[in-house]
């Protein structure tokens, strides 16, 4: 079974998208895989949800809430992440939660390396600075940042047509 864990930074417009891009999914998956067995899309994490403090040596987490975002991201085969740009790059809730992931487990790369990931915003604007951003930083981590993106703003409403397409090739690419 492929675990495709759904991230959303926030719990406002990217948490709906994360919703839609999830609901899409299981109708792309069954199109793209008959058996629809292999692909295993559980429930969405909402990192604003979690409310993990901020990272710094010394500082403490709620561990039942860390080891449950570990374990998920670790189970993962590949990742949807979902997140607004804010002030040109990444929200800070975001990088917080791979900081936190990064330093629990005995290699930094551990949960991350050899995972493929489809990044998606729902931004102000375009989002780019976002995705440029956050694929560097996926990168770096060891993930294969899949080239297509799904991008939504109050000027781009969510074009299902367009995020079937670019699912069906994501989901070529992770089988």
């Amino acid at each position: 079974m492929h675990k495709i864990q759904i991230i959303s930074a926030t719990n406002d417009k990217n948490l709906d998208l994360a919703n839609s891009i999830q609901s899409t999914l299981t109708g792309v998956a069954k199109d793209v895989d008959k058996t629809t067995a292999s692909i295993d899309c559980p429930d969405i994490i909402s990192l604003e949800s979690l409310q993990l403090s901020l990272f710094s040596f010394g500082v403490k987490a709620n561990e039942e809430v860390l080891n449950g975002l570990v374990s998920s991201i670790l189970e993962a085969k590949s990742f949807i992440f979902c997140a607004p740009e804010y002030n040109g790059g990444v929200p800070p809730v975001l990088s917080n939660a791979l900081t936190w992931i990064s330093v629990q487990t005995k290699d930094w790369r551990e949960a991350f390396n050899n995972k493929i990931a489809l990044v998606a915003t729902h931004s102000g604007g375009d989002g780019f600075r976002f995705l440029t951003a956050f694929r560097i930083q996926l990168e770096y981590l060891g993930v294969t940042v899949y080239s297509r993106s799904i991008t939504v703003s109050n000027s781009k409403p969510y074009d299902e047509d367009k995020v079937k397409k670019i699912l069906a090739n994501y989901l070529e690419l992770i089988k």
